[in-house]
């Protein structure tokens, strides 16, 4: 179980309708290059939850919730779209809580936080995410120096296309959960960048590997808590 605190001041905006893990985070190039049964698969790795540490009247912008929305298999793909978000505004419901009340539901169910329109209200949460033990390898791997050995032959350039992007991902994260988004917060996106993101971009840059070195030790000092 992770947990992160979520702080909303008067006048904090709403969210706009979404999924979240695993898909969800992605952008729909990468998400539509799943295949079906990841789609189906994916809610069912985590549990998302949260606990209230004040009392949140429907003014203060409780999450917003799209009832059984979970069960339509090609939201993960779909969501994005205005029309989906659309239907979500008109069909969405809302919970008053009160400090102490938690809720918890399943990362394909559409949501959004809501907006604080209060003066009042320091809308106050303890974000959580039980995470299933299967969602991840069993075993320890120390890609960051798997990527180090490996980035000097790939930027000789013997690898194009789909050849190098094999390569990459045997050795690379393409993942860019868990970490720590205080010090590595998306940019440009709702994902940090990976550390196959990394590569990829040294590389079509033409960056040295000392470059490369300094940078994915960076990347990795930022994911720490």
């Amino acid at each position: 179980m992770t947990a992160q605190v979520n702080l909303v001041h008067p006048g904090g905006q709403a969210q706009q309708a979404h999924r979240d893990y695993h898909l969800g985070f992605q952008s729909a190039k990468v998400s539509a290059q799943y295949p079906a049964h990841v789609h189906e698969l994916s809610p069912l790795m985590t549990l998302q939850g949260g606990i209230a540490h004040c009392d949140m009247r429907l003014e203060s912008g409780p999450t917003k919730l799209l009832p059984f929305s979970q069960a339509y298999k090609p939201g993960y793909a779909a969501w994005r779209r205005p029309d989906f978000r659309a239907f979500f505004e008109q069909a969405h419901i809302q919970l008053p809580l009160e400090k102490g009340d938690a809720l918890f539901f399943s990362p394909a169910l559409f949501h959004a936080a809501g907006e604080n329109r209060t003066t009042d209200v320091q809308r106050f949460v303890n974000l959580l995410q039980i995470s299933s033990p299967f969602g991840r390898a069993m075993e320890t791997i120390d890609r960051a120096a798997m990527c180090k050995a490996l980035y000097p032959v790939l930027a000789q350039g013997l690898l194009q296309g789909a050849a190098l992007d094999a390569a990459i991902a045997a050795a690379a994260e393409g993942y860019s959960f868990p970490t720590n988004l205080d010090t590595d917060p998306p940019i440009g996106g709702l994902a940090p960048e990976t550390q196959a993101g990394l590569m990829r971009r040294f590389l079509a840059e033409g960056q040295s590997a000392q470059n490369f070195n300094a940078a994915l030790d960076a990347l990795e000092a930022r994911k720490q808590a």
